[in-house]
């Protein structure tokens, strides 16, 4: 019975990493504008309590240095793994939100017990669990560990201060994050299949010049330079690409930042009108500055080619999205591939 009610669970709520390795990518790059965040935040508490220079202010430094050492580690981290394999993304690049996830909990207990503001303390612990609900993908069971083990911390607390209906009303808030989780998974994981048929209508072939079909017809911009744009993100393969290095491909090296940033905005906007009107979805992915597609959403020879397929490998005759100088170095490194 039990093994049964695991296995339905899985079937339910159960994605493969490869399948989550784009949303790692969202989580990693949320993680290093939330920790920019919860270290500035460490900051400023640490500066005030200098100025004010309370008798029983040595909790509070500790408080406010955790937040700044633990935010820190989570942003170096989040920063080291944007070139991660997609195989491993999801548990490379969500670490560091595990990391912030916990400080925010954690603070919660800290301000409960050791700082003695016990609404302070539960309030921390909700806001820490709807920031991840709302920005973040991750397990819903293990974000059940979080809550629960932390919740456990201070529920002698909760009830010893807030009587019995305090503790009660505090155990349904944690219910309803853990089922908002479990919600927020299922959808994810329909929307994953949803665009697994879209995939087999949309493709990419670099190999000769570059061209973007969706079921077998061109994907046509309104403007030259978004076809390179889209070009260049599939050659990155997922990774996110920021504005000075797409303005440097697209314009040149010496390429004026605030002159062309007004031309890429223009792109952006360009490119999302074209696939919003074919109903493509979750393909090209823009996010504080940072640009990307989803190489699990469509096909591509270049794809395929990095994955070991015979038949790609086959089909590549030395040219690879000939139309633009910065693909020469790929077309060499797809040969000596080819030869090894």
């Amino acid at each position: 019975m039990l093994k049964k009610f695991i296995n339905r669970c899985l079937s339910f709520y159960s994605i493969s990493s490869l399948d989550l390795a784009d949303a790692a990518e969202t989580n990693r790059i949320h993680t290093l504008v939330m920790s920019v965040i919860l270290f500035s935040f460490g900051i400023f508490g640490l500066t005030i309590h200098n100025i004010i220079r309370e008798v029983d202010s040595c909790m509070y430094r500790i408080y406010f240095a955790i937040f700044m050492v633990v935010s820190l580690c989570a942003f170096i981290i989040a920063y080291k793994t944007k070139n991660v394999a997609r195989e491993k993304a999801y548990i490379w690049k969500s670490l560091p939100f595990y990391l912030d996830f916990t400080l925010g909990i954690g603070a919660g207990a800290y301000n409960f017990y050791i700082l003695g503001q016990p609404f302070n303390g539960f309030v921390t612990y909700c806001i820490t669990g709807v920031i991840a609900l709302s920005a973040f993908s991750f397990s819903p069971f293990l974000f059940l560990s979080c809550l629960i083990f932390w919740f456990g911390v201070m529920a002698p607390g909760i009830y010893h201060i807030f009587s019995f209906t305090g503790l009660a009303d505090s155990t349904l808030v944690v219910i309803t994050m853990f089922t908002l989780s479990l919600y927020k998974r299922r959808t994810e994981k329909k929307l994953i299949l949803l665009l697994r048929k879209q995939k087999k209508n949309l493709e990419a072939k670099t190999f000769g010049n570059f061209t973007l079909l969706y079921e077998n017809k061109v994907i046509k911009f309104s403007r030259l330079k978004s076809t390179e744009l889209v070009a260049y993100l599939i050659y990155k393969n997922g990774s996110s690409v920021r504005t000075k290095e797409l303005i440097s491909v697209l314009w040149g090296d010496n390429a004026d930042s605030a002159r062309y940033g007004a031309n890429l905005r223009n792109l952006i906007v360009d490119i999302k009108h074209s696939l919003s009107e074919l109903e493509i979805q979750q393909f090209f992915i823009a996010e504080y500055n940072n640009f990307r597609i989803n190489p699990e959403v469509i096909k591509c020879d270049y794809y395929d080619f990095l994955a070991g397929d015979s038949q790609a490998k086959k089909n590549f005759a030395g040219e690879f999205m000939s139309q633009y100088s910065w693909a020469e170095d790929v077309t060499g490194f797809l040969e000596r591939k080819v030869l090894n």
